[in-house]
């Protein structure tokens, strides 16, 4: 599963060509950063859980 600052991979990429997103705020609304143009969006957990493929690098690895 995912947690606060972890990069994840989504389904789509970013228009800037990057597909690398930070997770910067959990809730009921999930807020990513690009990593490729560092802009914000905010998705519906919903819609996160819907377009996340993978976790590519856990926050804290223990």
């Amino acid at each position: 599963m995912y947690e606060l600052n972890d990069i994840v991979e989504m389904r789509k990429g970013h228009p800037c060509g990057a597909n690398a997103w930070k997770i910067v705020r959990m809730g009921a609304d999930m807020k990513v950063v690009c990593q490729g143009c560092q802009r914000q969006v905010t998705l519906t957990r919903h819609d996160f859980d819907k377009r996340l493929k993978r976790v590519l690098e856990k926050a804290n690895e223990d």
